[in-house]
C-alpha cells in the first residue's frame, strides 16, 4: 500500500541517536513482522528504549502470539506508537489472534505500508515508526518473553514530532500517544510540565 501525498508529506526521518525519545514517554505501542509471506499487528504495553549507541530497545511478546513466531523467524519487526485515533484499531490487534481471526487486520482497519530500503510491514496512520533488527537472547526470550532489538531505521510525523522532541500540546488531540492499563481502558498523553532549571 502507498501512503497518501498528505501522509508522506508529514513523514521524517529521525536521527537514530534520537530515536529512544519515539518511545521515552511510556507509550503503547504496535508490533509488526512478516516471515514466510504472513503479516501480522499486535498491540504491547511494555516496550522501552534501552541503548543510545547503537539505538536499542525491549519488547515483551508473549509466546502465545503469531507475532513472535514471526519475529523469531524473519529477525526484523517494526515498533509503531498508535495515536489516539487508532484507538479501536490498537485494542482490535491487541485482543484478536491471527489463528483465530485471520482477517484480523483488514476487520480492525490496519492499512500497512513500506518504506523504501525496508522489507517490514509498517503501520499508517501511527505517529512515530522504529524499524528493527532483532538481536537474539534466546535465554531471555524464552525465560522473559524479553526481545531486544536493535533500531535501524527510524521515522516520525512531523505534525507531532519535529526537531527531536514530541509536541502533543501543540497537535491535534487526535494524534496524542495511547497508553494501556487494563481491561480495554487506556489513557491518552496529557499536559506537558516543565521541571525548572536547577
Amino acid at each position: 500500500m502507498l501512503l497518501s501525498l498528505n501522509e508522506r508529506d508529514h513523514l521524517a526521518a529521525v536521527p537514530l541517536e534520537k530515536a529512544y525519545r519515539l518511545l521515552n514517554h511510556g507509550p503503547s505501542i504496535l508490533v509488526s513482522a512478516r516471515h514466510d509471506g504472513i503479516e501480522n499487528v499486535m498491540a504491547a504495553a511494555w516496550a522501552c528504549a534501552l541503548d543510545f549507541a547503537p539505538p536499542k530497545l525491549t519488547v515483551v511478546l508473549d509466546k502465545a502470539t503469531r507475532t513472535r513466531a514471526l519475529v523469531e523467524g524473519s529477525g526484523t519487526f517494526v515498533i509503531q506508537v498508535p495515536t489516539a485515533a487508532q484507538l479501536q484499531l490498537t485494542h482490535a490487534v491487541g485482543t484478536h489472534s491471527l489463528d483465530a481471526q485471520p482477517d484480523k487486520l483488514a476487520r480492525a482497519g490496519v492499512r500497512l505500508f513500506h518504506m523504501d530500503g525496508f522489507d517490514l510491514p509498517f503501520v499508517a496512520g501511527c505517529s512515530a515508526w522504529l524499524a528493527c533488527r532483532l538481536i537474539p537472547e534466546p535465554h531471555n526470550q524464552t525465560a522473559y518473553d524479553l526481545f531486544i532489538g536493535e533500531v535501524v531505521g527510524a521515522w516520525a510525523d512531523t505534525r507531532v514530532f519535529r526537531d527531536g522532541h514530541w509536541h502533543f500540546e501543540d497537535a491535534d488531540p487526535s494524534w496524542r500517544s495511547l497508553h494501556y492499563i487494563a481491561g480495554g481502558r487506556f489513557y491518552a498523553i496529557g499536559q506537558a510540565l516543565d521541571a525548572a532549571p536547577g
